[in-house]
């Protein structure tokens, strides 16, 4: 079944909030080294993106956690599947991931990535949906606020479907 999709972030919007992201973590960061770490499958199109427009020395490094499996809302039970691949003892850590709603995952995370000794731990996310939201969790960077649809296109998918979509869309089931 094809399921039908409709533009909610044009790919011109979405390439523009990026840019002006990596120029306020570049700000922020200012002679120092940021070390981010892309939250897998989803936040791979994003990371990529904001890293070629940040100025200041970054490192990468990937994690694979989720809460979704193939269904449409979170299933708040924490699927932990890839660590990374270097410590983060010391470093300033920026976590990029495509979207926050539940705040679940990066509640669990961040907790457990501040037992490793970061020098800092910052948030950022493409896509925000704060009407979900059942753990706060502070984001120090946001690409767009959104309501309550599901969403897929720029890394966000529908069983591992249109990832690839270079806009924002939502999902007509």
């Amino acid at each position: 079944m094809a399921e039908k999709i409709s533009v909610l972030i044009s790919e011109e919007e979405v390439a523009k909030r990026i840019r002006e992201i990596a120029e306020q973590i570049s700000k922020d960061y200012e002679g120092k080294q940021v070390h981010m770490i892309c939250i897998l499958k989803g936040g791979v199109f994003f990371m990529t993106e904001l890293s070629k427009h940040v100025t200041v020395p970054c490192s990468l490094d990937f994690m694979a956690i989720s809460s979704y499996g193939d269904e449409t809302v979170s299933s708040g039970r924490m699927k932990f599947s890839k660590d990374l691949d270097n410590s983060i003892e010391g470093k300033d850590v920026l976590v990029v991931e495509d979207i926050i709603d539940s705040g679940n995952t990066l509640h669990y995370l961040t907790g457990m990535l501040q037992q490793r000794k970061p020098n800092s731990i910052r948030l950022c996310t493409l896509l925000d949906k704060p009407s979900r939201r059942e753990v706060e969790v502070s984001v120090d960077y946001t690409g767009f606020t959104i309501p309550d649809a599901f969403v897929v296109g720029y890394g966000l998918d529908y069983q591992q479907r249109y990832r690839n979509l270079p806009y924002i869309g939502v999902v007509e089931l």
